[in-house]
């Protein structure tokens, strides 16, 4: 009767999580570039009641007298056995804003801070020496300085003369625009066209493999695949695996409410499965102890 209990506690305990890990892809589902989460379980060790045994063969040892036997053994319950951020494609909403930007396929935006150990607008920096992060979030805008970045104030990253840089467009810009290659193009004071950078790129062979920081980031990790450390590491738009960038357009979340909503529903049915389980067990218990009155 105990283990069955203990059985029922890992299984609600598995269920919390998933409860959990539902809430927030439903509360992100508005949430520009978010990634939903998906939680999965597994068995937990089994109690070996008895071994395996194979056929018990005759003394000449040319004839089976007796046939094996399978093992018996009772689990002692699930437990979690990952949480996977799925990095499938949303929805694009367009929005003709020039600084929105989307991504049709793979690839990620590159982010990474200013200030005295960071990038100033325009200079040009060593990726592995700054605090980079990435994003499909593309809801960006310009600072004071008139260099692109994100809504906490990070810089997007792109090649500005040959080298990784902040873009920046000039405050006498009379406009700007930004190329499915992502090419940052504006016309000076005196209408000639002019190039102020192009955004670039990060693409991982496993994205799943990056950790979330908040604030619709994420940062690299050994099992995302090869650093980002130089402008070589960075992909033009809709080369070499990349999507093509969509000024005047988000992504959204790629969360699918109908989907949330039912494994809500069946995760709420298996808790109260496993509650069921650990009262039965309970009143079980409780009829060995009245034998004795």
């Amino acid at each position: 009767m105990l283990r069955s209990m203990y059985s029922g506690i890992s299984g609600m305990k598995g269920f919390q999580t998933k409860l959990d890990n539902i809430g927030n892809n439903i509360a992100n589902v508005n949430t520009y570039g978010f990634k939903k989460g998906r939680v999965t379980f597994q068995d937990m060790m089994s109690q070996t009641m008895s071994n395996a045994q194979g056929p018990i063969q005759n003394d000449a040892g040319d004839e089976n007298i007796r046939g094996g036997l399978n093992p018996s053994q009772v689990g002692l319950g699930s437990q979690v056995g990952s949480i996977d951020t799925i990095h499938t494609q949303g929805n694009r909403q367009t929005t003709n804003r020039p600084l929105d930007l989307s991504l049709e396929g793979d690839g990620m935006f590159v982010l990474a801070e200013g200030g005295a150990d960071g990038i100033n607008p325009g200079d040009p920096l060593t990726l592995g020496s700054v605090n980079t992060s990435f994003t499909r979030a593309g809801n960006f805008y310009l600072d004071s300085d008139g260099a692109i970045v994100n809504n906490e104030g990070k810089y997007l990253i792109g090649e500005v003369d040959g080298s990784p840089g902040a873009i920046t467009i000039p405050d006498e810009a009379q406009s700007f625009s930004i190329q499915t290659d992502g090419t940052v193009n504006y016309v000076d004071e005196n209408g000639e066209p002019e190039v102020a950078g192009q955004v670039r790129l990060a693409n991982f062979s496993n994205p799943s493999g990056l950790e979330k920081l908040g604030g619709n980031s994420f940062q690299y990790t050994e099992n995302a695949g090869e650093p980002i450390d130089a402008l070589e590491d960075l992909l033009v738009a809709g080369q070499d695996g990349t999507g093509q960038m969509v000024s005047g357009a988000l992504e959204m979340s790629n969360v699918d409410l109908a989907e949330s909503f039912t494994e809500m529903i069946t995760s709420q049915r298996g808790f109260q499965a496993n509650t069921k389980i650990i009262t039965t067990s309970d009143e079980i218990l409780q009829e060995l102890v009245n034998l004795k009155r």
